[in-house]
């Protein structure tokens, strides 16, 4: 099959090892470091796998880049007191629950009160951050609004889809990914509500 300029860029891009993208990730990382934590790119430094994720190059469709401390999440307590039972004592070996995906898209979220988060991507990384870019979409543009196929993002719901973890990265953290047989009794609709029905005695009147 003939293969288009999209699909080669994914297929260079499935080969991060190799020595022209070692190159280019390594000389783009000092550049990524320099920058503020969060600023606006012109287009997407990935414009193949923006597409895959509904970008499209056009009005009212903006693309930021975020990067975000790596490493796990040490618990906020003075001197590490946390003043309880033994096994709650832990402050340094946990992990956070959400991936660094979502928290960037987050970060993104909050500083551009006025766009919707559609998806994000991994851009770069290195010992200490990891580089994400965001898509985000402004509802209030008429290019938008006027698109049937992306005027659902228009939609009051869809409001900071990225804090209530509706985003595809939000989803994963929530165990959303799974379909099907296997994963429908333990977390749909979500994995606290699926504990809570299994864990409540439920008397009816009739039984």
């Amino acid at each position: 099959g003939n293969m288009g300029a999209y699909k080669y860029l994914e297929e260079l891009w499935k080969k991060k090892q190799s020595d022209a993208l070692r190159f280019l990730l390594r000389v783009r990382c000092w550049e990524y470091r320099q920058l503020p934590a969060i600023h606006r790119v012109s287009r997407p430094t990935r414009p193949d796998k923006a597409r895959r994720l509904g970008y499209k190059a056009k009005q009212g469709l903006v693309v930021y880049r975020v990067r975000v401390r790596r490493g796990g999440r040490k618990r906020p307590v003075p001197k590490g007191v946390t003043n309880g039972k033994p096994t709650h004592q832990g402050v340094n070996q946990l992990k956070f629950q959400r991936n660094l995906r979502s928290v960037a898209e987050e970060r993104v979220g909050r500083r551009c009160g006025g766009l919707r988060v559609l998806s994000s991507y991994w851009v770069n990384q290195d010992a200490t951050y990891k580089f994400y870019e965001v898509i985000l979409v402004d509802p209030a543009h008429k290019a938008v609004r006027r698109d049937p196929r992306l005027n659902w993002i228009c939609k009051p719901t869809m409001k900071h889809r990225e804090l209530r973890g509706l985003t595809a990265a939000g989803r994963h953290g929530r165990g959303l990914n799974k379909k099907g047989h296997r994963s429908n009794k333990l977390n749909r609709p979500s994995r606290r509500a699926s504990w809570k029905r299994r864990n409540t005695l439920s008397l009816r009147r009739y039984r």
